[in-house]
């Protein structure tokens, strides 16, 4: 329970400093909510997020979103979130220019071309979530 707390606490105290800006707080909850409506499962949406917190080093994003992840119990096809890991990485390390074989390798485990510019949005927008709270202090 004190863990659940103390990660509200965070969270509450990450907002109140986003509304410094209230257009950047309003844009991230803005983009958060449709990516949240992409066709994209929610353990790979969780998963988009996790590699890019981890990544942007944002541990609040990380605690957090392994609390989700973890109510969403297990992931049916594991093999799966490893190639949305995977090619969110390439995603990142290319600037979005993968090559043909990485996109195939991710639509071999079942994703589309949908899917691939669902997980452009979802590092938009987690990209500024982590910055933001990083320059905010609140990671």
């Amino acid at each position: 329970m004190t863990a659940t707390v103390d990660l509200s606490a965070r969270t509450a105290n990450a907002v109140a400093l986003l509304k410094e800006s209230p257009e950047t707080l309003n844009g991230f909850l803005g983009l958060s909510e449709i990516f949240e409506s992409t066709t994209l499962d929610p353990h790979s949406r969780e998963t988009v997020i996790l590699t890019v917190a981890a990544r942007n080093q944002c541990h609040l994003c990380v605690d957090m979103h392994e609390a989700k992840m973890a109510a969403l119990g297990p992931a049916p096809a594991p093999e799966r979130l490893a190639a949305v890991r995977l090619f969110t990485l390439q995603v990142l390390a290319s600037s979005g220019a993968v090559t043909d074989e990485e996109l195939a390798a991710f639509e071999s485990h079942g994703y589309t071309r949908r899917n691939a510019l669902e997980v452009v949005l979802g590092i938009g927008t987690y990209t500024v979530s982590t910055f933001a709270n990083r320059l905010t202090r609140a990671a």
